[in-house]
């Protein structure tokens, strides 16, 4: 949608006649309606391609392979022999198999077809290449040597595995172009200390398009009619669902939306940023003052099939021995499965409803609350237009579907954890209730 559209649907009124109170701000600035028709489409610099948080540091096992896609790219995340994240392509180059059944050796990753064996050579700082040792026997090491996986570049900051995506993994790093700034993305970047906060963490995976999950992160309203009942607080439900005066910052690295209560006396309710490629970060009150923040990060493993990464990072219940006596982690994952699994049949829908041409300008009417969403459909059609990732590992028509046929490992697609996160939690209830039971029992 253009921006002359767009200004149309912000002067939008809700059902009862209220205004929607929403100002525009770029740069800090607030902007008025005749420097609004001038602005172009997208002040975001960042793009499609760049810096993507792809996994916690507590998902990468040590001797372990993890295994996932980007934009139907197979990739594999492993430790080296110095420990050190490495990215590389699922490919094998001496006959073109995954490394799916290999194992770990020594930091060394081994291929399960003949046995070949690569490691990192260099000095640890990420730009060494990784090297064939011997394929089959050692008859073959000088033919080895001239054999190199290609890679991208991974670093671990903030407890995450990042990977600069460009979509073209090389065998020398030292050849790669960066057109994106890792602090441009880091939490630490945008108005909070991550050292003051504990989290807790939960993976999600989504067969549906990856921009709606985005989409719907961004959405202020669905979380009172959606999620109502689940989200612990009595200021979110059905009941009580208002609209908010709403002001929007744009800048090179982000978008933001704060909402404040229409009551002065309330202040503001939640502040929202949308740091491409892929990250949103949600404050619960200002930025400076949050006592609970959301970070979520959004994966485009292939065209239908998505993950996050969800943390909740939060300044109380900070001690661990009475975390676990209240069972808070098994109670909070329980809540994040429940609002994904909320979420899952409407994100689904919307993807089939967008791919089939039914998501046009003519059929969709905004609120004014929803221009944080068309501001990022906006950033998001330009992107798709200059860089055009899902191009550049395309799917065929018949492309073999082994990696679209591999389950996904989390909750709301894959339903395992969730179900023993709630026998975890009746689990702890039992053994609570037969303690004291038995020291009763003990002193009769």
């Amino acid at each position: 949608m253009s921006e002359e559209g767009y200004k149309q649907n912000s002067s939008i009124t809700m059902t009862d006649g209220r205004s929607a109170g929403t100002e525009l701000y770029v740069g800090g600035n607030k902007i008025t309606d005749e420097q609004f028709a001038t602005l172009p489409e997208n002040q975001l610099k960042g793009g499609l391609l760049g810096w993507y948080a792809v996994c916690s540091i507590n998902s990468l096992k040590e001797d372990q392979l993890y295994f996932f896609s980007m934009y139907n790219e197979p990739l594999v995340l492993y430790r080296d022999k110095n420990k050190s994240a490495k990215c590389i392509k699922d490919l094998c180059p001496h006959r073109g198999s995954s490394f799916q059944g290999g194992t770990i050796k020594e930091g060394d990753i081994v291929c399960p077809y003949h046995g070949g064996r690569f490691a990192s050579e260099g000095n640890c700082t990420n730009l060494e290449r990784i090297t064939c040792q011997h394929i089959v026997d050692s008859n073959y090491n000088n033919y080895a040597k001239k054999i190199h996986l290609n890679q991208y570049p991974c670093i671990e900051k903030d407890d995450y595995i990042y990977i600069y995506y460009n979509g073209k993994s090389s065998t020398n790093l030292e050849e790669i172009e960066y057109k994106a700034d890792l602090e441009d993305s880091r939490p630490d970047s945008y108005g909070f200390n991550t050292a003051d906060y504990t989290y807790e963490e939960v993976c999600v995976d989504f067969k549906c398009d990856w921009a709606r999950i985005i989409e719907n992160h961004l959405d202020i309203l669905h979380i009172f009619w959606v999620h109502g009942d689940t989200i612990p607080d009595k200021d979110v439900n059905r009941n009580v669902i208002t609209s908010f005066n709403q002001k929007i910052i744009r800048d090179s690295r982000h978008i933001e939306s704060k909402y404040n209560h229409k009551q002065q006396d309330k202040g503001e309710f939640i502040t929202i940023k949308f740091i491409p490629p892929g990250r949103i970060l949600i404050y619960k009150g200002t930025p400076e003052d949050a006592r609970y923040i959301q970070v979520l990060d959004h994966i485009p493993l292939a065209e239908n099939r998505a993950r996050v990464i969800v943390r909740h990072y939060r300044k109380f219940l900070k001690n661990k021995l009475l975390t676990q006596l209240i069972m808070f982690k098994s109670l909070q994952h329980r809540i994040f499965y429940r609002i994904f699994t909320e979420d899952y049949l409407i994100l689904k829908t919307q993807s089939f409803n967008e791919q089939m041409g039914y998501v046009q300008k003519d059929n969709v009417k905004l609120l004014g609350e929803d221009k944080m969403v068309q501001y990022y459909w906006d950033w998001l059609q330009n992107a798709l237009k200059n860089e055009k990732p899902w191009t550049l590992h395309p799917t065929k028509i018949n492309t073999n579907s082994v990696y679209k046929d591999l389950p996904m490992k989390y909750p709301p697609e894959n339903q395992s954890l969730a179900k023993n996160n709630n026998r975890s939690i009746i689990f702890q209830l039992i053994l609570r209730l037969l303690i004291p039971i038995g020291l009763l029992i003990a002193l009769i």
